[in-house]
C-alpha cells in the first residue's frame, strides 16, 4: 500500500490544497481550519510577499555554523571527562541515522513513495533530545568567550583546562539562565551545571514534572510559573538583564543557538554518504521537524539548505492548538489579514494546550521565520492522538522510545505523498516520478530520558488511539 491510500483513509485531515486539482486553498479558508484545529498541510508560496521578513542572512552568516562544528570539536575532549555518557564518542554529541522499514510498513509508505529514515535526537546524550545541539553550543560559546576574557584560555589550548579549579571558580560566580516547556531547559542547565556555573531554569505550567525533577538532580535552579512558554522566556530573560554576571539563553533571539541547530546538517550530510544515500534532483530528500518556536528546526532546515538547496525539502510540524509557526509565515507571506504582525496562536482563538510539551509555543520566533522565509517547503499541523499513535507505532515496529513531540514528523510522509496539497507540491516541483527515489528523514526530538512509567501511559494512550482509527474506519 502507498501513502496516497494510506493517507485518505485517516478521519479529521483538512488540507491547504482540496478543491480544484492543484489550486491552494485560500487563506481565510486555511485560517478557519486552523480555528477549529483541524489538521492540515499548508505550503509556503513560491515568492515571498511584498514587504515580507528580511531573509536571515542579514542576521545569521552562513559561516557560524562551520564555527559551531569546530567549537564542538574544540569541546570534545573536556566534555567526555564531564559526561561519562560521551567517553564512548570521544565527546562528540550526535545521533545516528536509523533505516526503520517496519515503520514504513505501519505508516503505510510503499516503495513507490521512497524509503524512510529516523534522525534519532531523541537519543542525544546530556539532555537525551535536539535542544543538546543548540542548548549546549550556546552554553559552550559562552564558557570560551568569558574563559578568554578572564586569560585562562588561549587559542590553542587543551579545552580539559576549562575542567580545572581556576575556571570552575571562575565560572561559579556566573548564572546562566534560560526559559523553557521541558527540554531546552535540561540541556542548558544540565551542561552549565557540569560546567560549573550556577544554573537557573524557569519553567512555563506544561513542562513536565520528571523534566524538573531531573534538572533539580543536577544541581539546577528549577523556577516553576503558571503561564505558557512566553511567560516563562520573559521572565527569566527580566531576572538577567540586571544581574552582571547574568547570562540568558534566549530561545526566541539567539543566533549562538541557532547555528548549534545548523551545524547538524554537516554531520547529517557524512551519514547520508556513508549510507550510500544521494542526494540531487533524482533523488529528493524530504525532512520532517517538529516545531516549537522554531530555533532547533529552522537552524537545521537553515543548515540542510545550504547543503543541498532546491534538492531537499523541509517541512515543520506542530499541533493543531499551538501552530505558531504556521501563523507566522502566513503572516509574512502576506496571508494573515487582520492579524499582527507576529501573531499568536491566542489571536485565532487557539489554547496551546497540547501533550507536546517541547512545541506548546504561543509565537514563533521572529529569527527562524526570517530564516526560513525563502527556505521553507511548508508547515503542517497534527492532532494529539495522531502523535500518541504514531509513538505507539514507532515502539511497536522499531523498538524506539520517544516522547510525543517527537512523533510528529510520522505523519509527513503522508501529508507530501498523500493529500491534494502534497501532491500539488510535488507536481510544482517535477518530483511525482522520482518519489521512488526519495528519501523521507523523520527528525526525532526527545524521549531518552522519559521515565519507564510515563512512557507505559503515553504507549497505552497510543494503542488506544490506533485502535479508535481502526474502528472508525
Amino acid at each position: 500500500m502507498t501513502l496516497s491510500s494510506a493517507a485518505s483513509a485517516q478521519p479529521s485531515t483538512a488540507d491547504a490544497g482540496k478543491g480544484a486539482p492543484g489550486q491552494a486553498e485560500t487563506a481565510a479558508a486555511t485560517l478557519a481550519a486552523l480555528r477549529c484545529a483541524q489538521p492540515l498541510l499548508w505550503l509556503r508560496p513560491a515568492a515571498p510577499a511584498e514587504g515580507a521578513a528580511p531573509d536571515a542572512g542579514t542576521r545569521f552568516r552562513p559561516e557560524l555554523v562551520l564555527l559551531a562544528r569546530a567549537r564542538f570539536e574544540r569541546f570534545a575532549p573536556l566534555l567526555a571527562e564531564l559526561a561519562p555518557e560521551l567517553a564512548g564518542s570521544g565527546g562528540i554529541i550526535e545521533s545516528p541515522l536509523l533505516p526503520v522499514p517496519a515503520m514504513q510498513q505501519s505508516l503505510g509508505l510503499g516503495s513507490a513513495d521512497g524509503r524512510l529514515y529516523v534522525k534519532a535526537d531523541h537519543d542525544l546524550a546530556i539532555a537525551g533530545s535536539i535542544k543538546a545541539r543548540g542548548g549546549i553550543h550556546e552554553v559552550l560559546q559562552y564558557a570560551e568567550s568569558l574563559a578568554m576574557r578572564e586569560e585562562l584560555l588561549r587559542p590553542g589550548d587543551d579545552y580539559r583546562v576549562l575542567g580545572g579549579a581556576a575556571a570552575r571558580a571562575c565560572f561559579a560566580r556566573h548564572r546562566v539562565a534560560v526559559g523553557s516547556t521541558g527540554n531546552l531547559g535540561m540541556s542548558i542547565g544540565i551542561i552549565a551545571s557540569l560546567l560549573g556555573f550556577q544554573a537557573e531554569v524557569h519553567m512555563s505550567a506544561d513542562a513536565k514534572a520528571w523534566k524538573k525533577a531531573r534538572l533539580r538532580a543536577h544541581g539546577v535552579k528549577v523556577i516553576e510559573h503558571t503561564g505558557d512558554y512566553e511567560q516563562a522566556v520573559a521572565a527569566g530573560r527580566a531576572g538577567a538583564e540586571s544581574d552582571p554576571y547574568a547570562y540568558f539563553v534566549d530561545d526566541e533571539r539567539s543566533p549562538a543557538l541557532f547555528a548549534g541547530y545548523a551545524a547538524a546538517a554537516l554531520h547529517l550530510r557524512e551519514q547520508l554518504q556513508a549510507a550510500g544515500i544521494g542526494v540531487d534532483a533524482d533523488r529528493p530528500l524530504f525532512v520532517y521537524l517538529p516545531c516549537g518556536v522554531g530555533g532547533a528546526p529552522g537552524g537545521i532546515a537553515y543548515g540542510l539548505k545550504m547543503l543541498f538547496g532546491e534538492h531537499v525539502h523541509c517541512f515543520f510540524a506542530e499541533p493543531v492548538q499551538s501552530p505558531c509557526f504556521l501563523l507566522g509565515m502566513m503572516a509574512q507571506c502576506g496571508q494573515a489579514p487582520g492579524l499582527p504582525a507576529l501573531p499568536s496562536v491566542y489571536d485565532v482563538g487557539l489554547l496551546n494546550r497540547t501533550e507536546a510539551d517541547g512545541l506548546a509555543v504561543p509565537r514563533a520566533s521572529d529569527l527562524a521565520l526570517a530564516a526560513m522565509a525563502t527556505r521553507l517547503a511548508g508547515v503542517y499541523t497534527v492532532s494529539d492522538d495522531r502523535l500518541f499513535a504514531d509513538l505507539a507505532r514507532l515502539h511497536d515496529s522499531e523498538g524506539l522510545r520517544v516522547e510525543p513531540s517527537a512523533a510528529a514528523g510520522f505523519s509527513g510522509p503522508a501529508r507530501v505523498c498523500g493529500t491534494p496539497a502534497g501532491q500539488a507540491y510535488l507536481r510544482e516541483h517535477g518530483l511525482q516520478d522520482r518519489m521512488d527515489h526519495a528519501t523521507h528523514l523523520a527528525w526525532t526530538t526527545g524521549g531518552r530520558f522519559v521515565p519507564p512509567e510515563e512512557f507505559e501511559g503515553f504507549l497505552q494512550r497510543g494503542r488506544n488511539a490506533i485502535a479508535a482509527d481502526a474502528a472508525r474506519a
